[in-house]
């Protein structure tokens, strides 16, 4: 964790967007890129993370961004207030009107409190596991400001554990390590609840932040479906789907995927929940494994695909099509006649619309007649900034195949 301090306003450097640049962030968008700053050989020297004050040609005083000369999206906008003082007070006045959203949204203290630009911190993520949290500094200015982040979510959450994610090859485009360690606390341990069952999470060695909250309205969605039902759940990490449809009454569940910790930890939530004499894993690469059950005829009346990311870069992207068509063919394959498919995208490179078509490709490859009972993303303690549409990262579909 970064010691750097929040710096004075009064020393902050002034940084000039280039004549006829300034347009998109007039209209409010929250990033300046390298090619829209003027870039002097003391802004190049500028350590990265410090808050600047930022400025068009003309004047206009656009506030106080974080800024990184080493990065594509040079600097990302704090405050409209280029004076705002970056300490804990600051810090404590946005992260409350994050907590105050999600406390409308949800009953119990599990969520995303934190979504990065929407919640008017660039590039941080927090999941809340009711007093335990997991946070992710994904840019520069979030890391030079973790110390007054940790203060102020003291304040105002009091938590027994926080712990840095600092994993996410992200980082490493703004010039950051990753790492992985407790920031508060010393006992790693947490865990969530949803929908009525409680789950184990591995804040320091699961996927991550160590659960996918933003499936959370998804799963739902597929458990009421379950009463009666075999269900698979492909790539299923934790087991959330499949646990989920299990609680709600489903015959039978398969879990499937290559991590041996997630699969013990889904095993492990069956048994502590009462589930486990309708719950199975199986280990293995999950494409391969589709491919082996449709040869040998197995059918289920749920599949759930929600794989990791296909595409890693946008020139990953017309592969991750091609994966993301595969994948819906071979599950595709393996939906009983008149049962339900939900597949998931979290590339964010790949467009909804392309991902939609993927998947229609693919079951037409498999020669189903689907019926499209839902398309969407993530919930709503996943806000989207308005003018970052790409953010929007989760696309879903569920289908009825006859």
């Amino acid at each position: 964790m970064s010691s750097t301090p929040a710096i004075s306003p009064g020393d902050r450097p002034l940084i000039r967007l280039l004549p006829g640049h300034d347009r998109r962030v007039k209209a409010g968008h929250p990033w300046a890129f390298s090619n829209e700053i003027a870039m002097t050989p003391a802004i190049r020297a500028l350590p990265p993370g410090g808050a600047v004050r930022l400025e068009g040609d003309d004047g206009w005083r656009h506030g106080c961004w974080s800024f990184n000369p080493h990065s594509l999206i040079a600097a990302r906008r704090l405050d409209r207030d280029p004076d705002a003082a970056l300490d804990a007070a600051w810090a404590e006045r946005r992260l409350g009107a994050a907590l105050a959203l999600r406390e409308r949204l949800y009953d119990t203290p599990f969520y995303r409190l934190v979504h990065a630009e929407a919640d008017g911190l660039p590039g941080l993520v927090i999941d809340r596991y009711g007093d335990a949290l997991a946070l992710q500094a994904n840019t520069a200015g979030m890391e030079a400001l973790t110390p007054v982040l940790i203060e102020a979510l003291r304040r105002l959450l009091a938590p027994r554990l926080v712990v840095a994610r600092n994993d996410a090859a992200v980082r490493q485009l703004e010039g950051l390590e990753e790492r992985v360690a407790p920031l508060l606390g010393s006992e790693t341990t947490a865990r969530v609840e949803e929908g009525g069952l409680g789950f184990a999470v591995d804040l320091l060695g699961g996927q991550k932040t160590g659960w996918f909250y933003d499936q959370r309205e998804n799963r739902d969605r597929v458990a009421r479906l379950a009463p009666g039902a075999t269900v698979l759940d492909a790539f299923c990490h934790t087991g959330g789907f499949g646990l989920r449809c299990a609680a709600a009454g489903a015959a039978r569940v398969t879990l499937l995927d290559r991590s041996a910790p997630a699969l013990d930890l889904a095993m492990e939530t069956a048994r502590g929940n009462g589930l486990a004499e309708r719950v199975e894993a199986q280990r293995g690469e999950a494409l391969e494994a589709l491919e082996r059950m449709g040869a040998a005829g197995t059918r289920f009346d749920i599949v759930v695909a929600d794989p990791p990311a296909f595409a890693k870069s946008r020139k990953d992207q017309p592969q991750a099509l091609r994966g993301y068509g595969k994948l819906a063919r071979l599950a595709a394959a393996l939906v009983a006649p008149g049962g339900f498919l939900f597949i998931a995208s979290c590339s964010h490179h790949v467009a909804p619309g392309d991902f939609a078509d993927a998947v229609i490709w693919g079951l037409g490859r498999a020669r189903r007649e689907a019926k499209l009972l839902f398309q969407g993303g993530a919930g709503p303690d996943h806000p989207v900034h308005p003018q970052l549409p790409e953010s929007a990262y989760l696309k879903a579909l569920l289908v009825q195949l006859a």
